[in-house]
């Protein structure tokens, strides 16, 4: 029996696609699986006060800082390693930035502004040594939002599995994993969205236990003066980037999957190309100009884009 459950969490559109002996069987998967959502959401939201970042946040400035939880000490572990092997490319402290960049605003802030920002930006500014974080600056903050949803992910796959869900896909805000292939052997077939009309797809994917993960400049940006701001920051200028308009990623977790995107993006079309290749995970580039590239390139058929009507997401 597959039930199909959809919901709102993280600021993002969500659902579960789960196979089940019953229906009891999928409600309790179901509403175990959006608990354990909510739970991290309430957990590491920067916009909820009592959510354990905003206690670290708070202690910004007091070199004493706070101790923190195993999951959350795991998940500082993880940020840590993510920003050595990606250059300082990928930096928990940068969404400071959005202080000085309102995307809905139209205006671009001057150079004096972001650099003033930066004062409270950057990863060896903060003091890390188990349990203990610290955030020596006043005005630091720590930022999950760019890896809390993908980790999100990878927390409900393992739980579903747990409960005896053997078939199945989890979709967090467009970021996914398979819980299993369909009972019958058949991959789940994903789309990634065209970043320039995000309401089609350009390619699919098949999927049986990978996850699959993409970033791209069309989910916020402006356009001044006809030049496109991304809003996708590099923590090391305060500026944004530009380049590569999505890549996507498959592989084993969706934590991993996601930060590979992001690093892709802050680092340049040349540059995403360079780092995704090295990874040797499958994935798919499109650049500013609209033209494909990557391992992934071959699903997106001989035009390189799919026929009209055709949509992002999982499908039978």
């Amino acid at each position: 029996m597959l039930g199909r459950f959809t919901w709102k969490a993280m600021g993002s559109p969500c659902a579960l696609f789960l196979y089940a002996p019953g229906r009891t069987e999928l409600d309790r998967a179901a509403e175990r699986a959006q608990a354990l959502v909510a739970e991290l959401e309430r957990k590491y939201s920067r916009y909820r006060d009592d959510s354990v970042l905003s206690a670290i946040n708070r202690s910004a400035g007091d070199p004493a800082g706070v101790e923190v939880d195993e999951e959350t000490a795991l998940l500082l572990d993880y940020a840590d390693t993510a920003h050595r092997h990606s250059g300082g490319r990928f930096d928990a402290t940068s969404g400071t930035l959005r202080r000085v960049w309102n995307f809905r605003s139209g205006r671009v802030p001057s150079r004096d502004e972001v650099g003033e920002a930066l004062r409270c930006v950057g990863w060896a500014k903060l003091r890390w040594e188990r349990p203990r974080v610290a955030l020596p600056v006043a005005g630091m903050e720590l930022d999950f939002g760019g890896f809390v949803k993908e980790y999100a992910v990878d927390r409900v796959t393992d739980l579903c599995r747990e409960l005896g869900v053997r078939h199945g896909m989890v979709d967090l805000g467009g970021d996914l994993r398979a819980i299993g292939p369909h009972p019958d052997g058949r991959p789940w077939r994903v789309g990634i969205r065209d970043p320039r009309a995000p309401e089609r797809a350009l390619a699919s994917v098949a999927l049986r236990w990978e996850a699959l993960a993409t970033s791209g400049d069309y989910e916020r940006c402006m356009v001044v003066d006809g030049v496109r701001y991304s809003h996708i920051l590099d923590p090391r200028t305060g500026w944004p980037v530009s380049g590569l308009a999505s890549a996507s990623v498959v592989a084993e977790q969706c934590l991993v999957a996601g930060t590979a995107t992001t690093v892709a993006l802050l680092s340049g079309e040349r540059g995403g190309a360079r780092f995704l290749d090295g990874l040797g995970l499958p994935n798919l580039r499109v650049d500013s100009r609209g033209r494909l590239s990557g391992s992934l390139l071959a699903s997106a058929g001989s035009s390189g884009r799919f026929a009209a009507g055709d949509r992002p997401g999982p499908a039978a």
